[in-house]
C-alpha cells in the first residue's frame, strides 16, 4: 500500500495571470503558498486484475479506458498502471468548489502515488507539468497552471508563467519569525456557497480580449513584486493593502466572481479589523481569505461568528509519500 499526501493551496496576488489567454500575451506572475490541509491518494495492489476506484462514487472496471473519473483515468495512462489496483482519494475539506485548488492537488497526488507504485522517481517539476497536461490538455479544463505547481512544490513561492507554457518557480524565503507572524495572520471563512470554477474561468479567458480587463489582470500580476517585498520585510500591513487592491481588481474580471453575500462578508471583516482579503480561487464562492494581525483577530472572530472558520497554517512541504509498505506484491 502507498499513501501520498498533497497540500491544497492559497494564492495571494496575481491570480488569473496563469491562464494562457493572459500569459501568451504578457508574462504571468502569482504568489501563492501551500496550506496544511491535504488530499490523500491510496494505491493498493489487488489479487485480481480489476481496477477499483473509490471517491464520492465507486467504480469497478476491467480496463483503464472505462474509468469515468477523468483524472484517475489519465493518470493511469501516463504512469502505465493498467490493472490489478485499487485507488482511493480522500480530502481534508470538501473538494468541490472550495477555491483551494483541490482538483489539481488530487491530480498531482494521483501521479505521485502511481509513479511510486511503478517504482519510478519523479521530481516536483515532473508532477506539476504532467498534472497540467492531464487537466488542461487531456481533460480540457479552462484552468491555469498555478495550482499544480503549488501542490507539487509546497511552501511559499512566486511562479512565473511564460509564453511557451513553461513555469519558473522562485521560492520566497522568510525568517522564521516573519513566517510565523504571516501564517498566523491568515484566516479562512466558508462563504457557504459552492461553485464550479470552470464557468468563471472560461469567461475570464474570453475577457482577456477586453482591453480594460486585460489591463486589470496585468496590474494584478504586477502586485506580486511589491507584495513579495513587503512580505520579506515583515510588512504585514502593506501586504493587507495589496491584497485588498488585488481583490478590487479581481472582482471586475468576470461576472460571478463576487455577489452580495461575499461583499457583505468582506465588508464585515474589514470593518472589524481585517487589513485585506480575497475569495480563494476563481471566486463566486468557496472560502474567503482574510489577513488580520493577531491583535485584531478577537474583533474579527466576534463579527464573523455566523460564518464557519477553517483554521489552518502555511505548509512548507509539497506532495510526499507518507506511507509505502510494499513488502510483497501479487504482480
Amino acid at each position: 500500500m502507498i499513501i501520498v499526501r498533497t497540500p491544497l493551496r492559497l494564492s495571494f496576488v496575481g491570480g488569473g495571470s496563469d491562464i494562457p489567454a493572459f500569459y501568451k500575451r504578457s508574462e504571468g506572475r502569482v504568489l501563492s503558498c501551500a496550506m496544511d490541509k491535504f488530499v490523500y491518494v491510496i494505491v493498493k495492489s489487488r489479487f485480481d486484475d480489476m481496477i477499483y476506484v473509490n471517491y464520492s462514487q465507486k467504480e469497478c472496471v476491467e480496463r483503464v479506458e472505462d474509468i469515468r473519473h477523468d483524472l484517475v483515468r489519465e493518470a493511469m495512462k501516463i504512469t502505465g498502471v493498467q490493472s490489478g489496483v485499487e485507488i482511493t482519494t480522500l480530502a481534508d475539506v470538501p473538494s468541490e468548489g472550495s477555491g483551494l485548488g483541490s482538483s489539481s492537488s488530487i491530480t498531482v497526488a494521483l501521479l505521485h502515488a502511481l509513479f511510486t507504485y511503478r517504482n519510478t522517481l519523479v521530481t516536483a517539476e515532473d508532477l506539476a507539468r504532467l498534472a497540467c497536461d492531464i487537466e488542461i490538455t487531456r481533460a480540457g479544463k479552462p484552468i491555469g497552471r498555478q495550482d499544480q505547481y503549488a501542490a507539487a512544490y509546497g511552501g511559499l513561492n512566486e511562479f512565473v508563467f511564460h509564453e511557451n507554457d513553461s513555469v519558473t518557480r522562485i521560492p520566497v524565503n522568510l525568517s522564521d519569525s516573519v513566517f510565523r507572524r504571516f501564517s498566523s495572520s491568515l484566516l479562512l471563512y466558508f462563504t457557504g456557497i459552492t461553485r464550479k470554477a470552470d464557468v468563471i474561468l472560461s469567461e475570464q479567458s474570453k475577457n482577456a480580449d477586453d482591453a480594460l480587463k486585460f489591463e486589470s489582470q496585468r496590474r494584478m500580476a504586477e502586485l506580486v513584486a511589491p507584495f513579495r517585498a513587503a512580505l520579506e520585510s515583515g510588512g504585514i500591513e502593506e501586504c493587507g493593502r495589496l491584497l485588498d487592491e488585488n481583490w478590487q481588481l479581481k472582482r471586475q474580471m468576470a461576472l460571478g466572481i463576487t455577489n452580495e453575500k461575499i461583499e457583505a462578508m468582506y465588508a464585515t471583516a474589514r470593518n472589524s479589523g481585517a487589513l485585506g482579503g480575497k475569495v480563494a480561487g476563481a471566486g463566486g464562492g468557496g472560502v474567503l481569505m482574510l489577513l488580520v494581525p493577531r491583535e485584531r483577530q478577537a474583533a474579527v472572530f466576534s463579527a464573523m461568528s455566523d460564518f464557519r472558520e477553517l483554521p489552518f497554517m502555511l505548509e512548507r512541504s509539497g506532495s510526499k509519500v507518507i506511507f509505502d509498505d510494499r513488502t510483497y506484491s501479487f504482480k
